[in-house]
């Protein structure tokens, strides 16, 4: 569903029911309830009107019409409609996949609100947040500069991410819980039929840093490893990447669970250094190799 379209049926449904909307009945103030700019707005009001459930004043000021019901009787309730997808989900993958092209990208904002159908504000919103997280660089009167992927860049991070999440495991090691370790190797389910998807819990890393309590360790991850855990989240939507992570997990968690560090380490740095089957498919400066693209199309469009 376009944001138009759940625009204008929302505005339906609460037209038809009588439900309150809270807000004047103008272009502005619906672009400000809705989040959006003004395009998707005029769309679903223009709508509205041609099929008579808005209609222009004689001041030009839209209204709605009186019900045409009897007062006593029942007035139709139409369901609202679901939400359109998160807007910072849908563009955060779409800046991903633009990344794994190795073009270093510039964003405009007014550009980039309208191609997404939201407003300006929201989107200055979403590109401070995809900042934050690694994905884009601020550039003083030149916009948003997306970070293009680097294969040695990801190589070099995932060494130095190995080196440091194996010496947070070994300081934390006397400090695991069971109850928690067992919760987390209970959401790991790999699926029971071929339609079925896996369920993926990644707060293991998370859990082994935070235990480990050194604050250098911490901040590696807090500062390098947002960016590539937006990556790595994009890649485990691949059904068979997202299987093969579940196996992983379960396997380092039963080895941490027997208490069994040698193995647990060893789990963890296989893990770390070789889980990453479409990600090490990507050459700099190129696009995806035509099999790694359609994998890529094929997640995209699930």
């Amino acid at each position: 569903m376009s944001i138009a379209s759940y625009i204008k049926d929302d505005l339906a449904a609460r037209l038809k029911s009588g439900r309150d909307l809270s807000t004047p009945l103008t272009l502005g103030s619906l672009a400000e309830y809705y989040d959006v700019s003004f395009t998707p707005v005029r769309a679903a009001v223009s709508e509205l009107i041609d099929e008579g459930l808005l209609e222009k004043g004689p001041n030009r000021r839209l209204v709605a019409p009186a019900p045409t019901t009897p007062r006593n009787s029942p007035r139709e309730t139409p369901a609202a409609p679901n939400p359109p997808r998160d807007s910072f989900e849908i563009i955060s993958r779409d800046l991903v996949q633009l990344s794994l092209q190795g073009d270093p990208v510039y964003l405009r904002e007014e550009a980039t609100a309208e191609k997404y159908d939201i407003s300006r504000s929201a989107i200055r919103n979403i590109l401070h947040r995809l900042a934050g997280e690694g994905i884009l660089d601020h550039i003083p009167r030149r916009g948003w500069r997306l970070r293009p992927f680097r294969q040695h860049d990801l190589q070099a991070f995932l060494e130095v991410r190995a080196v440091l999440e194996l010496k947070a495991l070994s300081l934390a090691e006397s400090k695991l819980a069971a109850v928690d370790l067992q919760r987390m190797l209970d959401a790991n389910r790999v699926p029971e039929t071929e339609d079925a998807l896996p369920e993926i819990d990644e707060s293991l890393h998370e859990y082994i840093v935070a235990v480990a309590n050194n604050v250098y360790i911490q901040d590696f991850f807090e500062r390098q490893g947002r960016y590539y855990r937006l990556l790595f989240e994009w890649e485990d939507h691949d059904r068979a990447t997202a299987v093969e992570t579940v196996r992983q997990h379960r396997e380092i968690l039963t080895a941490l669970l027997e208490q069994d560090w040698p193995t647990a380490q060893q789990a963890l740095s296989h893990h770390i250094l070789n889980n990453h089957p479409i990600l090490s498919q990507v050459a700099d400066n190129a696009p995806p190799s035509e099999p790694t693209a359609k994998r890529l199309e094929a997640r995209r469009n699930r």
